[in-house]
């Protein structure tokens, strides 16, 4: 069966997360994906837990990629980057702004040579603005745009999740750019036209995009939306809870019907039916009071005992997981979000990435690879036979391992 991005080549010149991540999701659905690294490899390769001397994010990461590694300080390295985008239907970048225009990478420097190419950037405040030249990384962009600023609790500081969010969903946003830009220039090419153009995602605009109502309600009722810990601002009652075995469910009783079982559920039908409850506006009032109740009554419950009885009254709950719990619930094994492959000898269980598509699905092909795995393969695609290689590595434009 074939994938959706099947025929499409996509350069990536990014590092670290938001633009492999990118890359990543585009190499899972068809996408050639071509990594273009520096001597060494991508430092992604060494971070968190490392066996046999290189990341286990790396294997999920750099899956389905071609690596070569290249010295783009050199006149020779930067030369095959430039024959490379000759043939590329996509490029994903996230230097600091300047540093390709400086090398002669830029999208103005290549339209010449390929007027249709799709050149996605990813930078901390974008490509333009009184902020482009400043670093970007995703915890200070984070910051910045608003999300950091409504986690927590009120009065201490503010709380991040402990995961690169900014640059994952910058990557996102990086791929539905580019899909719609694609489409975009396959409608310029039916009239006779280039369809090439710039995909600019900045770090804070990405997260700045999940802010849901923060900025209507700030310009329109003057209301600052706060942390509020583990609840939800306006929306009662929905909360984490820890339950008689030490476990934590979170509950959503929010909907007013919904509201009615989940009281009913845990014993307190005369809530259920009480006008003072009966919609979200009056609940939020009597927030603290729900609340404990809800408390109260997860304590005197094991986490399963809690979940049976929610879920009998159709209450949305669920438990909050782990990567152990993940990998032994039926569900995540029976909806296929582990893929396994083979490292060294030794299996692997990675992420699969989503989302499903029924008849053109994505899949695993190979694990992130070693550095320069693929260099001659892809010199070669560029014309160039086996002493034209061995003189690019002697040169130290090309590097060859680790």
């Amino acid at each position: 069966m074939s994938k959706p991005l099947e025929g499409l080549r996509v350069i990536e010149l990014g590092q670290l997360l938001a633009g492999p991540f990118a890359g990543c999701m585009l190499g899972y659905f068809g996408a050639e994906v071509i990594k273009i690294e520096p001597p060494g490899g991508d430092p992604i390769r060494n971070w968190r837990e490392v066996k046999d001397g290189t990341s286990l994010w790396w294997r999920s990461l750099g899956r389905n990629k071609k690596c070569i590694s290249l010295n783009l300080r050199t006149d020779a390295g930067r030369d095959i980057v430039k024959q490379l985008l000759k043939t590329a239907d996509v490029v994903v970048e996230n230097f600091r702004p300047g540093v390709l225009e400086s090398w002669g990478l830029d999208p103005v420097s290549l339209q010449a040579d390929n007027p249709d190419l799709i050149y996605a950037r990813i930078s901390g405040y974008g490509q333009t603005g009184p902020y482009s030249g400043k670093a970007g990384f995703a915890s200070a962009c984070e910051a910045i745009s608003g999300f950091r600023f409504v986690n927590g609790y009120p009065g201490e500081a503010p709380v991040r999740p402990n995961l690169s969010i900014g640059d994952t969903v910058s990557g996102l946003h990086a791929v539905i750019g580019i899909l719609m830009a694609l489409r975009a220039k396959d409608q310029a090419n039916q009239i006779g036209e280039s369809g090439g153009q710039v995909v600019d995602v900045a770090l804070y605009e990405s997260m700045f995009n999940l802010l849901e109502a923060v900025i209507p309600e700030y310009d329109g009722a003057g209301v600052v939306r706060q942390p509020s810990g583990t609840t939800l601002t306006g929306i009662v009652p929905t909360n984490t809870y820890k339950c008689a075995d030490d476990k934590f469910i979170v509950i959503g009783g929010n909907g007013d019907s919904i509201f009615m079982r989940l009281m009913k559920a845990v014993g307190r039908a005369d809530m259920a039916e009480d006008p003072k409850y009966a919609t979200n506006a009056r609940r939020v009032v009597h927030e603290t009071e729900l609340d404990q109740v809800l408390s109260d009554w997860c304590k005197a419950q094991s986490l399963q005992g809690a979940m049976g009885i929610l879920e009998a009254n159709r209450v949305p709950c669920g438990p909050v997981y782990s990567a152990a719990e993940m990998l032994t619930d039926e569900h995540f094994n029976y909806r296929g979000l582990f893929e396994q492959v083979e490292i060294n000898g030794e299996s692997l269980k990675i992420p699969a990435i989503m989302p499903k598509l029924v008849g053109t699905p994505g899949g695993t092909e190979w694990p992130g690879p070693e550095v320069a795995s693929h260099t001659d393969e892809i010199l070669a695609g560029l014309g160039m036979d086996s002493s034209a290689i061995a003189a690019l590595k002697s040169s130290g434009a090309v590097a060859d391992s680790a």
